[in-house]
């Protein structure tokens, strides 16, 4: 559904036209333009769970608000089933502007948080997120990131009691896998390459699930689905701010759960991706 008269009412502007721009399992995406002239991103979706674009909204904010941190649009508007944000127009990047985010992620994952976890659940995609803070790392990704889906796909029968035990046997294990304790990182938490979007020289976050989370867990993820520029960036994030020792050891370990939420949204190869990595930690 065309969403002019929704954007008139939540800008208090009035919509010269609107272009749909492609859907996602998040909503349908447009690029809308306003009687001003200005471009702006609407993401749409139809009877969004309560709470869905406030929480995008607010992590957006939050992530935001980290001192030296990347970039993020600003939050012009948003309502239960839609957020308008600023387009950006989108370039390939420059080395020295991949460098630039390196350094900027470090900066964001060292604002920090509370605790592990956050205030209020969320969705990773469309899929519900349990946020309830728990005391360390470990229990947080056992409880709150992997034993969740490995429920949810055993509930559905795509997994059996057999492959559900690979999962809790590295859950308990996740204390002495884990690595070195960290405080809690400021963490966008899905963030895939195309989540990062390079416009006027710089590496803009979108689409975020934030919370308190392991600063390890946004760097495996972008290694999950590489592209050409991630190694880069990563080098000058480690320049900057270095990483404990065995992190890369550790990657496939952080990638289990959006493997999980992948299996939970998608099915595919995605659950036996998961099992397989849980199974290099065993």
């Amino acid at each position: 559904m065309d969403p002019s008269e929704r954007v008139t009412l939540a800008l208090g502007a009035a919509v010269e036209s609107a272009r749909p721009t492609g859907a996602a399992i998040t909503g349908q995406r447009w690029r809308v333009r306003l009687a001003d002239g200005r471009d702006v991103f609407v993401k749409t979706r139809d009877d969004a769970p309560d709470g869905f674009f406030a929480a995008e909204a607010a992590g957006l904010d939050w992530l935001g608000a980290a001192p030296g941190g990347p970039p993020v649009p600003a939050v012009l508007a948003h309502d239960t089933d839609l957020l308008v944000l600023p387009w950006l127009t989108e370039e390939r990047p420059a080395s020295a502007t991949v460098e630039r985010l390196g350094r900027e992620l470090a900066a964001m994952h060292a604002a920090g948080s509370p605790v592990f976890g956050a205030a209020q659940d969320g969705w990773i995609g469309a899929a519900e997120l349990e946020n309830g803070p728990l005391d360390g790392w470990p229990e947080f990704y056992a409880e709150r990131r992997v034993l969740p889906y490995v429920r949810h796909l055993r509930d559905g029968g795509q997994l059996g009691g057999e492959e559900a035990a690979v999962f809790e046997r590295l859950a308990a294990r996740l204390p002495e896998i884990a690595g070195p304790a960290e405080p809690p990182a400021r963490i966008h938490g899905d963030l895939w390459t195309a989540n990062v979007l390079w416009s006027g020289d710089r590496g803009w976050l979108v689409d975020p699930a934030a919370h308190g989370g392991h600063r390890e867990t946004d760097l495996a993820m972008l290694t999950l689905f590489a592209e050409g520029w991630v190694p880069r960036m990563l080098a000058a994030y480690e320049e900057s701010v270095p990483l404990s020792d065995g992190w890369r050891a550790r990657q496939r370990l952080h990638q289990i759960h959006p493997l999980l939420v992948h299996a939970v949204l998608f099915g595919g190869g995605y659950l036996a991706a998961a099992l397989a990595a849980a199974a290099e930690y065993l």
